[in-house]
């Protein structure tokens, strides 16, 4: 086996996907051994190798749990979450349509042992009717002070994280700070997408309102102080929300994002589209399309992003559904969002790029850097969750004190 140097996987598109877990490790994710030894099982294998993997480390993890659980030890619900994102990191290569029974097989697992650390908590899962999808949806109260009133933050994911990812990347943090957190999985994600089949959809205003009217029916919920933060296309779909919600009393967008669509034309350009063609991506002919899918087709991981996960997500089936579909994620009334929203931007994050101008546009804005050099670059700073955490609800805590 020949891996990159600084690598734990030999395959860089499995590189990406496996080393997730390093930035859950500070939460009581998986050890940069474990994932080095996930690395190792996986070899020069394929997807199917990657998989197995994961899962085998999983089971590991799990039969610790179990044994935990029935010697009675208090440290057998972190296990039982720690087995959750092991499973979580299973099937993200095997994502698209038709649904690959292994994916279905991770998530179970990964859910069933996510149940389990909860439950034995106390906590457990609601369903959130949202149009026709069941939105399971997770109240859990902040450490050591399960009982009091307290502010709540209400997690977002993007396109392809979970629950479990939203647990360990930010409730982890957000819950030793002091906050109740409420975790869920919306259309387009998680079981909503996986089980239920119900595809993203823009106006993500209505599924948040949904969820804080189910959070105000906990006496343990600051009504006054209700955030939401979101990261990846969470990063578009929290400053949304707070558009429609006035409930809202703080957004955290990572990074910010308030028009998928602007960022549509550099796509195709990149993807060899002209200026002309690039202006409204939507509307290109068919012999451009075909262009450009042959482009797509020939990169493994822009296959993945737009074939596997774009179509699938959105639930199109070809190119020029999901330009589209894409250009209807806008925020169209930002002078609406009269919370603070603080938007961060990553170094080297191209989701980032339009986070001046959203800025500009918000009513009450504040940005925070994250550098290569405090080892926070990249995609929501995946390597240094500690850092992003720390100045997001460092913030969050000033601007809620204020209220």
């Amino acid at each position: 086996m020949s891996t990159p140097d600084g690598a734990l996987f030999s395959d860089p598109f499995h590189n990406e996907f496996g080393t997730w877990m390093l930035g859950y490790s500070p939460a009581g994710g998986g050890d940069v051994g474990e994932v080095a030894a996930v690395g190792r099982a996986v070899g020069d294998g394929d997807d199917g190798a990657f998989f197995d993997a994961w899962v085998a480390a999983g089971d590991r993890v799990r039969a610790e749990a179990d044994a935990a659980a029935a010697a009675g030890r208090p440290g057998a619900s972190d296990l039982y979450l720690r087995a959750s994102a092991f499973y979580a990191s299973s099937y993200h290569p095997l994502f698209g349509t038709p649904v690959d029974p292994r994916l279905l097989d991770g998530f179970r697992r990964q859910i069933d042992a996510f149940d389990a650390g909860l439950a034995l908590r106390g906590i457990h899962p609601a369903a959130v009717p949202v149009g026709d999808a069941r939105v399971p949806a997770y109240l859990v109260p902040a450490f050591g002070r399960e009982t009091e009133v307290r502010p709540l933050l209400i997690l977002v994911n993007g396109y392809d994280a979970t629950v479990t990812d939203s647990y360990f990347a930010s409730a982890v943090a957000a819950l030793r700070r002091g906050y109740h957190c409420l975790l869920f999985d919306g259309p387009g994600q998680g079981a909503v997408l996986f089980e239920q089949g119900v595809p993203m959809r823009p106006d993500w205003e209505i599924v948040v309102s949904a969820i804080i009217d189910h959070a105000l029916t906990s006496p343990i919920v600051d009504p006054d102080r209700i955030a939401v933060s979101g990261w990846s296309l969470g990063g578009y779909l929290a400053p949304r929300a707070a558009s429609g919600d006035a409930r809202i009393a703080a957004c955290i967008a990572d990074p910010g994002q308030q028009d998928l669509g602007a960022g549509l034309s550099t796509f195709a350009r990149r993807l060899g589209a002209t200026e002309e063609e690039a202006a409204d991506p939507s509307g290109l002919d068919d012999a451009v399309v075909d262009r450009l899918m042959g482009v797509i087709e020939q990169d493994r991981k822009l296959r993945w992003s737009i074939v596997q996960r774009g179509f699938w997500v959105n639930g199109v089936s070809d190119l020029k559904s999901f330009l589209a579909r894409s250009a209807e994620y806008r925020i169209d009334r930002v002078a609406d969002i009269r919370c603070p929203v603080l938007l961060t931007r990553a170094e080297g994050d191209p989701l980032a790029a339009g986070v001046p101008a959203f800025a500009a546009a918000l009513p009450d804005a504040t940005v925070i850097d994250f550098t290569a050099a405090e080892g926070a670059g990249g995609h929501c700073s995946m390597q240094n969750r500690s850092l992003l955490n720390r100045r997001a609800l460092d913030w969050l805590d000033d601007v809620l004190a204020a209220r």
